[in-house]
């Protein structure tokens, strides 16, 4: 269950090629947890909020060319250090990609956040999810989605517990 806040500033992009940034980066955020992106479930429970900065300020001064800021936010045990930097990589692509040369090609100008929502604090239908739960939601396998859980979790807090 991905969440992608996206903030684009307003004018920084063609229509067309926002729009098929927008499709790009739903299929992005789904690959990068490690889902398969084209599961109708799976794409029905990823969102994507794109906020419109009017004016973004670099050293106390506008901005002379569009920049851009992404809080990709997942269930606790969906990134590893290597799903976390293809999440970076391939969004800051994907932004400079979508401003078709209007703007030197500095991925400088896109920050993209990754933060791991706590197992048990992610809220959605009215209720506290687990990854449990939302591997089950996915998968349509209720065992299948606990075990799924059990060994993201368990490999992570297991490494945390080592350190």
């Amino acid at each position: 269950m991905p969440m992608l806040d996206a903030y684009i500033p307003t004018g920084a992009l063609a229509p067309a090629a926002e729009e098929q940034l927008l499709r790009d980066l739903t299929d992005l955020l789904i690959t990068n947890e490690g889902a398969d992106p084209s599961n109708p479930q799976v794409r029905s429970i990823a969102w994507l909020f794109v906020h419109r900065p009017e004016a973004v300020y670099v050293a106390g001064a506008a901005a002379s060319a569009p920049y851009y800021r992404f809080i990709a936010s997942v269930p606790e045990g969906q990134y590893d250090p290597e799903r976390r930097q293809a999440m970076v990589h391939d969004i800051t692509e994907a932004v400079l990609d979508a401003e078709q040369g209007a703007h030197p090609r500095d991925p400088g100008r896109v920050w993209v956040f990754t933060p791991e929502v706590p197992d048990g604090t992610w809220g959605g239908f009215g209720q506290i999810a687990t990854l449990a739960d939302i591997a089950t939601l996915a998968t349509g396998d209720p065992e299948r989605g606990r075990r799924y859980a059990e060994e993201r979790l368990g490999a992570r807090r297991g490494a945390a517990a080592l350190a």
